[in-house]
């Protein structure tokens, strides 16, 4: 098992949080404004810990050049439309459900990574795409 499965859960476990406490901190307050604080924070979070890495001499931040520029503008726009959504779904729907829902993603992904990343379309991730989107259906039905 590879390190990237722990960060790859921790950040599911993270996600998980971030999605109680955001439906707790939603009530009485527009999505849209709870999206903007959320940013905020995160930035400045971000922000302190690669200050804290580059003091300590464990980072040296890259040169990003050409195309890299368009696709880290491109991630973050589509980063930004899928928060704004996801807080308005979460807004009005069950914290369940909308996460749910929200981590289908993981099917889009299986998808374009097959189209535009040249990825195999190997049978166990197609039976596990299959099995997330019958999930899918069963939890948003429920």
């Amino acid at each position: 098992m590879g390190s990237w499965l722990y960060y790859a859960l921790l950040g599911a476990i993270c996600a998980a949080l971030a999605t109680i406490f955001a439906k707790i901190g939603l009530k009485g307050i527009d999505s849209l404004t709870v999206t903007g604080v959320r940013s905020a924070v995160m930035t400045g979070l971000i922000v302190l810990f690669l200050l804290a890495l580059f003091l300590s001499g464990s980072w040296r931040p890259q040169v990003i050049t050409g195309k890299a520029w368009i696709y880290v503008v491109l991630s973050a726009a589509a980063g930004a439309a899928s928060w704004i959504f996801f807080f308005k779904a979460l807004r009005i729907g069950e914290a369940s459900k909308v996460a749910f829902i929200d981590r289908s993603s993981v099917l889009f992904v299986l998808v374009l990574s097959i189209l535009l990343l040249g990825e195999k379309p190997v049978p166990l991730k197609i039976i596990g795409g299959l099995l997330i989107f019958v999930g899918l259906v069963l939890i948003s039905i429920s």
